[in-house]
């Protein structure tokens, strides 16, 4: 199973692109997304950037994952 968090492509270096999440940055593959580019949000797994996502899509993946992290917190 794969648990997927959108994250924002800051950067890109041929086909490393450097990503954020949360603020947390990290350097991923983007081969199997060729047509990825700086602004993009992308699903991550085992290292390389798998599928694209719109912005619209990612917001609200990423408000559930924000909704998710903070309940432990109250």
């Amino acid at each position: 199973m794969c648990l997927a968090i959108p994250a924002k492509i800051i950067k890109i270096n041929k086909n490393i692109a450097e990503i954020e999440s949360f603020g947390v940055k990290k350097e991923v593959d983007i081969s199997l997304t060729p047509e990825a580019k700086v602004g993009d949000f992308v699903i991550v797994h085992a290292g390389f950037a798998i599928q694209i996502m719109n912005v619209e899509d990612a917001q609200v993946t990423l408000d559930y994952w924000e909704q998710y992290f903070n309940e432990g917190k109250n």
